[in-house]
Protein backbone atom coordinates (compact mmCIF):
# COMPACT_ATOMS: atom_id res chain seq x y z
CA UNK A 1 0.00 0.00 0.00
CA UNK A 2 3.09 2.49 0.23
CA UNK A 3 5.14 1.37 -2.79
CA UNK A 4 7.17 4.24 -3.68
CA UNK A 5 5.98 6.58 -0.90
CA UNK A 6 8.21 8.50 1.48
CA UNK A 7 8.38 7.08 4.89
CA UNK A 8 6.30 10.54 5.87
CA UNK A 9 3.28 10.29 4.02
CA UNK A 10 2.80 6.45 4.65
CA UNK A 11 2.04 6.36 8.10
CA UNK A 12 -0.05 9.99 7.74
CA UNK A 13 -2.11 7.54 4.99
CA UNK A 14 -2.33 4.20 7.20
CA UNK A 15 -2.94 6.80 10.31
CA UNK A 16 -5.79 8.23 8.52
CA UNK A 17 -7.57 4.83 7.49
CA UNK A 18 -7.25 3.65 11.02
CA UNK A 19 -8.87 6.84 12.73
CA UNK A 20 -11.50 6.46 10.73
CA UNK A 21 -12.19 2.58 10.91
CA UNK A 22 -12.00 3.24 14.34
CA UNK A 23 -14.89 4.15 16.46
CA UNK A 24 -14.56 7.32 18.39
CA UNK A 25 -11.04 7.73 20.72
CA UNK A 26 -12.02 3.44 21.34
CA UNK A 27 -9.35 2.30 18.86
CA UNK A 28 -6.17 2.91 17.60
CA UNK A 29 -3.75 1.81 14.67
CA UNK A 30 -1.25 3.67 13.06
CA UNK A 31 0.05 1.86 10.56
CA UNK A 32 -2.82 -0.17 9.57
CA UNK A 33 -1.10 -3.56 8.53
CA UNK A 34 -2.40 -5.55 11.74
CA UNK A 35 -6.02 -5.67 13.66
CA UNK A 36 -6.69 -2.33 15.52
CA UNK A 37 -6.25 -3.12 18.87
CA UNK A 38 -8.11 -2.06 22.02
CA UNK A 39 -7.34 0.74 24.10
CA UNK A 40 -9.70 0.88 27.54
CA UNK A 41 -10.18 3.78 29.19
CA UNK A 42 -10.82 7.02 28.45
CA UNK A 43 -8.05 10.15 27.33
CA UNK A 44 -6.51 11.20 30.73
CA UNK A 45 -5.78 14.73 31.28
CA UNK A 46 -2.92 13.59 34.00
CA UNK A 47 0.57 12.37 32.79
CA UNK A 48 0.62 8.41 33.11
CA UNK A 49 2.23 7.39 36.08
CA UNK A 50 4.61 4.28 36.63
CA UNK A 51 4.65 2.05 33.58
CA UNK A 52 1.41 2.11 32.78
CA UNK A 53 1.82 3.60 29.18
CA UNK A 54 4.35 1.12 28.06
CA UNK A 55 2.03 -1.22 27.77
CA UNK A 56 -0.01 1.25 25.34
CA UNK A 57 2.54 1.55 23.56
CA UNK A 58 3.02 -2.29 22.70
CA UNK A 59 -0.47 -2.54 21.90
CA UNK A 60 -0.08 -0.08 18.91
CA UNK A 61 0.44 -1.13 15.81
CA UNK A 62 3.96 1.45 15.62
CA UNK A 63 7.15 0.19 13.88
CA UNK A 64 10.39 -0.38 15.83
CA UNK A 65 11.46 3.13 15.85
CA UNK A 66 8.21 4.62 16.93
CA UNK A 67 7.98 2.06 19.91
CA UNK A 68 11.15 3.40 20.91
CA UNK A 69 9.94 6.98 21.22
CA UNK A 70 6.91 5.83 22.37
CA UNK A 71 8.70 4.24 25.31
CA UNK A 72 10.77 7.16 26.26
CA UNK A 73 8.12 9.68 26.16
CA UNK A 74 5.22 8.35 28.78
CA UNK A 75 2.63 11.02 27.38
CA UNK A 76 2.88 10.01 23.96
CA UNK A 77 0.75 7.05 24.11
CA UNK A 78 -2.20 9.51 25.03
CA UNK A 79 -1.41 11.66 22.76
CA UNK A 80 -1.38 10.04 20.02
CA UNK A 81 -5.14 8.77 20.80
CA UNK A 82 -6.22 12.68 21.60
CA UNK A 83 -4.98 13.29 18.06
CA UNK A 84 -7.01 10.23 16.94
CA UNK A 85 -10.03 11.56 18.52
CA UNK A 86 -9.46 14.65 17.22
CA UNK A 87 -9.01 13.79 13.69
CA UNK A 88 -12.37 11.36 13.43
CA UNK A 89 -14.80 13.67 15.06
CA UNK A 90 -13.66 16.60 13.22
CA UNK A 91 -13.92 14.71 9.40
CA UNK A 92 -17.30 13.71 10.78
CA UNK A 93 -18.59 17.35 11.69
CA UNK A 94 -16.99 18.76 8.48
CA UNK A 95 -18.90 16.15 6.22
CA UNK A 96 -21.81 15.61 7.79
CA UNK A 97 -24.07 17.47 5.14
CA UNK A 98 -21.89 16.09 2.54
CA UNK A 99 -22.65 12.82 0.21
CA UNK A 100 -19.01 11.56 1.41
CA UNK A 101 -19.75 12.02 5.25
CA UNK A 102 -16.41 10.72 6.40
CA UNK A 103 -18.06 6.71 6.91
CA UNK A 104 -15.95 4.24 8.18
CA UNK A 105 -17.28 1.66 5.31
CA UNK A 106 -14.54 1.80 2.48
CA UNK A 107 -11.96 3.44 3.70
CA UNK A 108 -9.21 1.03 2.72
CA UNK A 109 -10.26 1.49 -0.89
CA UNK A 110 -10.36 5.17 -0.97
CA UNK A 111 -7.22 5.47 0.57
CA UNK A 112 -5.28 4.25 -2.21
CA UNK A 113 -6.56 6.59 -4.46
CA UNK A 114 -5.75 10.21 -5.43
CA UNK A 115 -8.98 11.76 -4.35
CA UNK A 116 -10.00 15.01 -2.74
CA UNK A 117 -11.17 12.92 0.22
CA UNK A 118 -7.53 11.42 0.51
CA UNK A 119 -6.43 14.64 0.24
CA UNK A 120 -8.50 15.95 3.45
CA UNK A 121 -8.11 12.62 5.41
CA UNK A 122 -3.94 13.46 5.38
CA UNK A 123 -4.41 16.79 6.14
CA UNK A 124 -6.86 16.24 8.96
CA UNK A 125 -4.39 13.66 10.32
CA UNK A 126 -1.31 15.73 10.27
CA UNK A 127 -2.64 18.74 11.60
CA UNK A 128 -4.53 16.65 14.86
CA UNK A 129 -1.16 14.89 15.54
CA UNK A 130 0.87 18.40 15.36
CA UNK A 131 -2.57 20.23 17.70
CA UNK A 132 -2.60 17.21 19.78
CA UNK A 133 1.30 17.45 20.37
CA UNK A 134 1.42 20.96 21.13
CA UNK A 135 -1.46 20.47 23.31
CA UNK A 136 0.12 18.07 25.69
CA UNK A 137 2.95 19.87 25.81
CA UNK A 138 1.42 23.03 27.63
CA UNK A 139 -0.77 20.67 29.86
CA UNK A 140 2.47 19.10 31.37
CA UNK A 141 0.98 15.46 29.81
CA UNK A 142 4.44 15.27 28.14
CA UNK A 143 7.91 14.95 30.15
CA UNK A 144 10.37 16.26 27.23
CA UNK A 145 8.44 19.37 26.54
CA UNK A 146 7.14 21.58 28.30
CA UNK A 147 5.51 25.49 27.12
CA UNK A 148 6.65 27.26 24.33
CA UNK A 149 9.91 29.41 24.50
CA UNK A 150 8.28 32.64 24.69
CA UNK A 151 11.00 35.51 26.07
CA UNK A 152 11.04 35.81 29.89
CA UNK A 153 8.50 32.69 30.36
CA UNK A 154 8.66 30.37 33.49
CA UNK A 155 7.14 27.04 32.85
CA UNK A 156 6.64 25.72 35.76
CA UNK A 157 5.60 28.98 37.13
CA UNK A 158 3.58 29.62 34.07
CA UNK A 159 1.75 26.71 34.44
CA UNK A 160 0.73 27.54 38.25
CA UNK A 161 -0.30 31.05 36.88
CA UNK A 162 -2.49 29.18 33.77
CA UNK A 163 -0.65 31.19 30.97
CA UNK A 164 1.49 28.10 29.39
CA UNK A 165 1.72 28.64 25.85
CA UNK A 166 1.48 25.72 23.22
CA UNK A 167 4.50 24.42 22.23
CA UNK A 168 3.84 24.05 18.03
CA UNK A 169 7.48 24.33 17.68
CA UNK A 170 8.64 21.15 19.51
CA UNK A 171 5.60 19.57 17.94
CA UNK A 172 6.35 20.31 14.66
CA UNK A 173 10.15 19.17 15.33
CA UNK A 174 9.05 15.83 17.30
CA UNK A 175 6.40 15.21 14.61
CA UNK A 176 9.05 14.83 11.81
CA UNK A 177 11.52 12.40 14.02
CA UNK A 178 8.37 10.47 14.89
CA UNK A 179 7.01 10.33 11.12
CA UNK A 180 10.70 9.86 9.87
CA UNK A 181 10.61 12.51 7.20
CA UNK A 182 12.64 12.33 4.69
CA UNK A 183 12.93 13.84 0.54
CA UNK A 184 10.30 13.40 -0.87
CA UNK A 185 9.88 10.77 -3.80
CA UNK A 186 10.01 11.69 -7.73
CA UNK A 187 6.85 9.52 -7.66
CA UNK A 188 3.65 11.75 -8.21
CA UNK A 189 1.49 10.09 -5.53
CA UNK A 190 4.31 10.50 -2.76
CA UNK A 191 4.67 14.38 -3.77
CA UNK A 192 1.01 15.05 -3.59
CA UNK A 193 0.33 12.88 -0.35
CA UNK A 194 3.45 15.15 1.62
CA UNK A 195 2.16 18.15 0.13
CA UNK A 196 -1.15 17.31 1.58
CA UNK A 197 0.35 16.15 5.26
CA UNK A 198 2.34 19.76 5.01
CA UNK A 199 -1.14 21.89 4.57
CA UNK A 200 -2.87 20.09 7.59
CA UNK A 201 0.36 21.65 9.51
CA UNK A 202 0.49 24.62 8.14
CA UNK A 203 -3.32 25.04 9.02
CA UNK A 204 -2.53 24.16 12.47
CA UNK A 205 0.26 26.86 12.63
CA UNK A 206 -1.64 29.76 10.79
CA UNK A 207 -3.72 29.38 14.11
CA UNK A 208 -1.50 30.30 17.14
CA UNK A 209 -2.22 33.13 18.31
CA UNK A 210 -0.56 35.54 20.59
CA UNK A 211 -2.50 36.27 24.33
CA UNK A 212 -1.51 38.50 26.71
CA UNK A 213 -2.51 38.85 30.17
CA UNK A 214 -2.18 42.70 31.80
CA UNK A 215 -0.69 42.83 35.63
CA UNK A 216 -0.69 45.63 37.76
CA UNK A 217 -2.64 47.91 40.34
CA UNK A 218 -6.54 48.19 39.35
CA UNK A 219 -6.55 46.65 36.12
CA UNK A 220 -3.17 48.75 34.62
CA UNK A 221 -0.76 47.34 32.28
CA UNK A 222 2.07 48.28 34.00
CA UNK A 223 3.30 44.23 33.35
CA UNK A 224 2.28 42.22 30.38
CA UNK A 225 2.32 38.59 30.39
CA UNK A 226 2.09 36.86 26.75
CA UNK A 227 2.43 33.12 25.50
CA UNK A 228 1.32 31.34 22.14
CA UNK A 229 -2.05 29.78 21.93
CA UNK A 230 -3.83 27.63 19.27
CA UNK A 231 -7.30 28.09 18.06
CA UNK A 232 -9.93 25.53 19.32
CA UNK A 233 -9.29 22.47 16.70
CA UNK A 234 -12.58 23.12 15.16
CA UNK A 235 -11.47 26.46 13.36
CA UNK A 236 -8.82 24.33 11.60
CA UNK A 237 -10.80 21.89 10.60
CA UNK A 238 -13.40 24.84 9.21
CA UNK A 239 -9.82 25.69 7.13
CA UNK A 240 -9.24 22.45 6.07
CA UNK A 241 -12.92 21.61 4.75
CA UNK A 242 -12.29 25.33 2.54
CA UNK A 243 -9.11 23.64 1.46
CA UNK A 244 -11.18 20.72 0.82
CA UNK A 245 -13.55 22.64 -1.23
CA UNK A 246 -11.24 24.56 -3.33
CA UNK A 247 -8.63 21.67 -3.85
CA UNK A 248 -6.79 22.07 -7.37
CA UNK A 249 -6.05 18.52 -9.28
CA UNK A 250 -2.72 18.47 -10.26
CA UNK A 251 -0.12 16.79 -12.59
CA UNK A 252 3.76 16.55 -12.90
CA UNK A 253 5.69 18.46 -14.64
CA UNK A 254 9.81 18.89 -15.60
CA UNK A 255 11.59 21.70 -14.36
CA UNK A 256 13.56 22.74 -17.41
CA UNK A 257 16.23 24.15 -15.09
CA UNK A 258 16.63 21.91 -12.61
CA UNK A 259 15.56 18.64 -14.34
CA UNK A 260 13.01 17.96 -11.20
CA UNK A 261 9.76 16.96 -10.70
CA UNK A 262 7.16 19.47 -9.78
CA UNK A 263 3.47 19.60 -9.06
CA UNK A 264 2.20 21.53 -11.15
CA UNK A 265 -2.01 22.80 -11.72
CA UNK A 266 -3.83 23.45 -15.23
CA UNK A 267 -3.36 26.97 -14.93
CA UNK A 268 0.16 26.87 -14.55
CA UNK A 269 0.88 26.45 -18.45
CA UNK A 270 4.69 27.15 -18.28
CA UNK A 271 7.43 27.29 -15.78
CA UNK A 272 6.79 30.72 -15.07
CA UNK A 273 3.27 30.86 -14.27
CA UNK A 274 2.01 30.38 -10.42
CA UNK A 275 3.04 27.80 -8.21
CA UNK A 276 0.85 26.07 -6.09
CA UNK A 277 1.04 27.33 -2.54
CA UNK A 278 1.79 25.55 -0.07
CA UNK A 279 -1.99 25.78 1.78
CA UNK A 280 -3.35 24.30 -1.35
CA UNK A 281 -5.34 20.83 -1.06
CA UNK A 282 -4.36 19.03 -4.20
CA UNK A 283 -5.30 15.90 -5.53
CA UNK A 284 -4.99 13.44 -8.56
CA UNK A 285 -7.78 12.13 -9.87
CA UNK A 286 -11.63 12.95 -9.71
CA UNK A 287 -14.29 11.52 -7.10
CA UNK A 288 -17.07 9.21 -7.57
CA UNK A 289 -20.38 10.61 -6.61
CA UNK A 290 -20.86 8.59 -3.68
CA UNK A 291 -24.36 8.37 -4.26
CA UNK A 292 -24.56 4.37 -4.50
CA UNK A 293 -22.69 1.91 -2.22
CA UNK A 294 -19.29 1.07 -3.80
CA UNK A 295 -16.03 0.12 -2.14
CA UNK A 296 -15.56 3.60 -1.43
CA UNK A 297 -18.36 4.42 0.63
CA UNK A 298 -22.11 2.80 1.55
CA UNK A 299 -24.05 5.68 -0.55
CA UNK A 300 -26.62 7.97 0.59
CA UNK A 301 -29.84 5.77 1.02
CA UNK A 302 -31.43 6.27 4.68
CA UNK A 303 -29.09 9.26 5.06
CA UNK A 304 -31.20 12.05 7.01
CA UNK A 305 -31.19 15.59 5.28
CA UNK A 306 -32.44 18.92 5.70
CA UNK A 307 -35.43 19.27 3.10
CA UNK A 308 -34.67 22.93 2.33
CA UNK A 309 -31.17 22.86 2.02
CA UNK A 310 -29.44 19.40 1.88
CA UNK A 311 -31.81 16.92 0.48
CA UNK A 312 -31.66 17.69 -3.26
CA UNK A 313 -28.07 16.95 -3.43
CA UNK A 314 -27.79 14.37 -0.90
CA UNK A 315 -30.31 12.33 -2.20
CA UNK A 316 -28.74 12.28 -5.47
CA UNK A 317 -32.02 13.02 -7.77
CA UNK A 318 -33.91 9.74 -5.79
CA UNK A 319 -36.41 11.91 -3.62
CA UNK A 320 -36.90 11.50 0.27
CA UNK A 321 -39.24 9.64 2.47
CA UNK A 322 -41.13 11.60 5.14
CA UNK A 323 -41.91 10.44 8.40
CA UNK A 324 -43.46 11.75 11.55
CA UNK A 325 -41.55 11.69 14.66
CA UNK A 326 -42.22 12.48 18.22
CA UNK A 327 -39.76 14.07 20.52
CA UNK A 328 -39.77 15.59 24.10
CA UNK A 329 -38.63 19.10 24.96
CA UNK A 330 -38.59 21.20 27.67
CA UNK A 331 -41.23 23.84 28.24
CA UNK A 332 -43.33 26.13 30.21
CA UNK A 333 -40.16 27.19 32.27
CA UNK A 334 -40.11 29.11 35.41
CA UNK A 335 -37.55 30.58 37.41
CA UNK A 336 -37.94 29.56 41.13
CA UNK A 337 -36.53 31.41 44.30
CA UNK A 338 -33.55 31.49 44.66
CA UNK A 339 -31.65 30.60 41.56
CA UNK A 340 -33.93 27.28 40.28
CA UNK A 341 -35.71 26.54 36.92
CA UNK A 342 -38.35 24.22 37.06
CA UNK A 343 -39.74 23.45 33.53
CA UNK A 344 -42.29 20.61 32.41
CA UNK A 345 -41.75 18.47 29.60
CA UNK A 346 -43.77 18.40 26.17
CA UNK A 347 -44.24 16.38 23.33
CA UNK A 348 -43.68 17.56 19.91
CA UNK A 349 -44.55 16.24 16.20
CA UNK A 350 -41.79 16.88 13.92
CA UNK A 351 -41.01 15.60 10.26
CA UNK A 352 -38.06 13.88 9.53
CA UNK A 353 -36.47 13.02 5.85
CA UNK A 354 -34.59 10.40 4.13
CA UNK A 355 -32.84 9.63 0.99
CA UNK A 356 -34.52 6.84 -0.96
CA UNK A 357 -33.09 3.95 -1.99
CA UNK A 358 -34.61 3.93 -5.45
Amino acid sequence: MCTGLPRTACPLRLFALCILLSHAAAYFGLTGREPLVFLPGPFANEPPNGKAHLKQCEQMTLTRRQKRLCRREPGLAETLRESVRLSLLECRYQFRNERWNCSMDGRGSLLKRGFKETAFLLAVSSAALSHALAKACSSGRMERCTCDDSPGLQHREAWQWGVCGDNLKYSTKFLKKFLGQRRVSKDLRAQIDAHNINVGIRAVKSGLKTTCKCHGVSGSCAVRTCWKQLSPFQDTGHLLKYRYDTAIRVHSVTNSATGETELASPRRHSNTGPRLRPTELVFLEESPSFCRPSRYSPGTAGRPCSKDTSCSSLCCGRGYNTALRLTTLSCHCQVRWCCHVECQTCLREEEVYTCKKH
